[in-house]
């Protein structure tokens, strides 16, 4: 396997916030465009092809990319990872079309919450097992109290839009389904990471997500457009088309994350750069009646201080001393 550097927390986390700031901007160019075509599933299979097609070119292109295309099928027959790994595509393929169920029912504000719930509360469960490259992680009560923190502040951050939600009876059942997708999220840079580790570049992970992605979504646009009918006509403006390359950063940069900084981390900066992605859309380019009240502002910075605070080294309150004695 070859070498590789190690990032300190110092300098990944920044770079998981950039990642986390590619989520909001993607999920506005996708919106715009499915409202375009009348047709959120064929935004999201466009989306997605797209991001495939960047995806073929980079790994074809970098060296690193065909020396690491090379070692997938070594890796797969020697049984150096679980083969189900090779699914991880499919969570974000759930993502996104939990997007088109879900936001329309009970409104972005409680999609955010709900997705970076599940996304915290696996983040802890994926590091307690191991399931990323970096091993098993010290879950220590401060990266709890962090996660904690982070689902407040998010709350918080998006409070002023909870009336458009509707009663507690009309989104219960429907906010199911992004808690289940921000679940998987963990889960998704987790196998992304290890698949990484023994390719020795994040490029074949990347494509291969993209590869699952798009004939998940291939399958259900198929099935939607015999029912209900194709989409409309594709636009001619350009910036309609960048929803894929957002997602390539987003699922490169977290395959490359979760080595160093565990699952948790990773997840924690890229919620942080969310929200920060949010407010910055919010405040420069503002969808029409988009109000930035104070308790946004002040959400999102206390979701900038839950993520240091997850950094924190609180190595004596450690929760895993009590489970390492039962071994």
């Amino acid at each position: 396997m070859p070498a590789t550097h190690r990032l300190s927390a110092a300098a990944g986390l920044p770079l998981s916030v950039l990642a986390g700031l590619a989520i909001p901007v993607q999920g506005r160019i996708n919106g715009a465009l499915g409202t375009v075509l009348q047709d959120g599933l064929a935004a999201a299979l466009v989306s997605f092809s797209l991001g495939l097609v960047l995806m073929v070119a980079l790994s074809l292109m970098l060296r690193a990319g065909r020396d690491g295309l090379r070692r997938v099928l070594p890796a797969v027959r020697q049984h150096r990872f679980p083969r189900w790994y090779l699914l991880a595509g499919c969570s974000g393929a759930f993502l996104v079309m939990s997007q088109g169920v879900a936001v329309s029912l009970i409104g972005i504000a409680l999609f955010t919450v709900a997705v970076v719930t599940g996304q915290s509360l696996s983040g802890i469960l994926v590091d307690r097992l191991g399931l990323g490259p970096a091993g098993r992680q010290t879950v220590t009560l401060m990266r709890v109290f962090g996660a904690v923190l982070t689902v407040a502040a998010v709350a918080w951050a998006v409070s002023p839009k909870f009336s458009a939600a509707g009663t507690a009876g009309t989104w219960l059942l429907p906010v199911l389904l992004p808690l289940a997708a921000g679940f998987l999220q963990s889960f998704q840079q987790a196998l992304n990471g290890s698949q990484s580790a023994h390719y020795g570049s994040p490029l074949p992970a990347t494509l291969i997500n993209f590869i699952v992605g798009t004939v998940v979504l291939a399958a259900a646009w198929l099935v939607k457009a015999a029912v209900a009918g194709p989409a409309g006509p594709l636009p001619d403006q350009w910036w309609y088309y960048l929803g894929g390359p957002m997602g390539c950063v987003f699922i490169f940069l977290g395959a490359v994350l979760v080595r160093d900084l565990g699952v948790l981390l990773t997840g924690l900066g890229m919620i942080a750069g969310q929200v920060l992605g949010s407010l910055l859309l919010d405040v420069f380019f503002p969808a029409p009646g988009t109000v930035v009240a104070a308790a946004t502002v002040l959400g999102t910075l206390l979701t900038l201080v839950a993520m240091v605070l997850a950094t924190l080294p609180w190595r004596r309150a450690a929760i895993p001393a009590r489970l390492r004695r039962r071994r």
